[in-house]
């Protein structure tokens, strides 16, 4: 299979490399698209990423997944999203479903569960849902804040719960930080059943995401705690390696659970 990949930062450029060195079977780089066009990966165009890829991963922000996931479905390739949070906005999601005949496929990203979520919200709606996101401090400033809501962000000596609301909201505050909380709505299939928390912490080393849910199928709790990319701290380490194995999983679809 031949990916293509959109963006080379912090996750894309992991992708793409372990891609070009061989690390996913039955899998091979095609090329990426990305601005800063990185010496050591071969960069092409859009069109000419459309022409050598069966598979087009994104990885760029929310920004590209609007302006170039449409077009990538419609040539007919598959599209796999790491800009999960983009997909908040209904007219976008509607947009992609309809686009084909490219398939779309979800990163998970820097969470798990999800399949169970997805199979409890399945037999019955669940009654609550609850994804409580914290990081450090200093990589949770927004642009949208005040300069001086961003100095006591920067400078706070203790955890401040920065914003409690529905999931779409949540995740429209903070694009980078987010994309957890899109998942989770996406997985229970009802962005208004799903409330998120961000907390900020001056002393949080590791990056923490809480699940809890309750309904007819039962009651359950997720706690993840990873490390923050040392590139992107906003981003957590594994994300590059979720999308690799979700790669792995469409070029070698044997034994795999979805």
């Amino acid at each position: 299979m031949r990916a293509g990949v959109i963006g080379a930062g912090s996750i894309g450029g992991v992708v793409a490399r372990a891609l070009r060195d061989g690390s996913v079977p039955d899998a091979v780089l095609s090329g990426v698209l990305d601005p800063a066009g990185p010496p050591d990966l071969p960069v092409l165009t859009l069109d000419e990423l459309l022409s050598t890829s069966d598979l087009v991963v994104e990885a760029a922000g929310q920004r590209a997944l609007a302006e170039l996931g449409p077009r990538v479905l419609a040539a007919g390739r598959d599209l796999l999203v790491v800009s999960v949070g983009a997909l908040a906005d209904d007219a976008l999601l509607e947009e992609l479903l309809a686009a084909g005949p490219g398939e779309l496929h979800l990163s998970t990203g820097a969470i798990g569960g999800l399949d169970l979520l997805r199979a409890a919200a399945r037999m019955a709606p669940l009654s609550r849902v609850t994804i409580e996101t914290t990081k450090r401090a200093a990589n949770l400033v927004q642009p949208w804040m005040s300069a001086a809501e961003a100095e006591r962000l920067r400078t706070a000596s203790a955890p401040v719960e920065l914003m409690r609301g529905p999931a779409r909201k949540v995740t429209a505050a903070f694009p980078k930080s987010a994309n957890v909380a899109a998942s989770v709505a996406l997985a229970v299939g009802d962005w208004d059943a799903v409330e998120a928390v961000v907390v900020a912490d001056p002393g949080a080393e590791l990056t923490s995401h809480v699940i809890t849910a309750q309904g007819t199928a039962g009651s359950y709790r997720f706690e993840i705690r990873n490390q923050p990319s040392p590139v992107t701290p906003t981003s957590s380490a594994v994300v590059p390696h979720a999308v690799l194995g979700a790669i792995a999983a469409l070029a070698q679809p044997r034994v795999v659970f979805r």
